[in-house]
């Protein structure tokens, strides 16, 4: 089987796809855009393939991964796995790959993820507190080394102004939220936009089609 390519700016988000977690998922969004990175979520991949393939696809191909633990909570009596079981398959890819991979795990509350996965003891947990300033300032944290260095509180005029641009795009596109793929295709797009011309500036609109 011959290698995929990897992208060296590509950040693959393992995140829970719910409203109560938007806010956060569209500061990833505009803060790894701010660093000039590129966001990419296993909803951007067409239905028509396993959902386990499109997640490996997409970790095999992007240079980094962030899985957000926040939110692996018991859900209707059942707990949430999908996060953690991702985060796994990062860790064994990086493990074997390790020129080509690197993870990061977030959480909202310090020292949490190691009670419930007592073998990432050792790993420094970004805890953003479950704030949008939070989201921001660990991720100029993990790529602490990265070329571009932007500051908070740039990102978080970006991601106003991206935030308005989300309801204009909601509202042309006819999606529920940003967790359908054209809507964060669109959104990235924007980001990635301010990220070129500075939070002062007015990227281009995406078109609709």
């Amino acid at each position: 089987m011959t290698r995929r390519s990897v992208e060296q700016k590509a950040v693959f988000l393992n995140i829970p796809y719910d409203l109560a977690f938007e806010r956060l998922f569209l500061a990833y969004i505009v803060g790894l855009s701010a660093l000039e990175l590129v966001p990419h979520a296993g909803l951007e991949i067409p239905d028509s393939t396993r959902r386990l393939e499109r997640v490996q696809s997409l970790l095999h191909q992007c240079r980094y991964s962030i899985h957000d633990l926040s939110r692996v909570q018991v859900t209707r009596g059942v707990p949430r796995f999908n996060m953690p079981f991702e985060l796994g398959l990062a860790v064994g890819w990086a493990q074997q790959n390790p020129a080509r991979h690197a993870w990061f795990v977030c959480d909202s509350k310090r020292n949490r993820v190691l009670r419930s996965i007592s073998d990432l003891n050792g790993t420094d947990v970004n805890i953003h507190d479950g704030t949008v300033e939070g989201v921001m300032r660990e991720l100029c944290n993990m790529f602490v080394r990265h070329d571009r260095r932007p500051d908070v509180r740039s990102m978080l005029v970006s991601h106003g102004q991206t935030r308005k641009s989300l309801r204009e795009i909601k509202q042309r596109t006819g999606a529920a939220s940003l967790f359908q793929a054209r809507a964060f295709a669109d959104v990235c797009y924007f980001a990635a936009g301010l990220s070129q011309v500075g939070a002062g500036g007015r990227p281009d609109r995406p078109e609709v089609g």
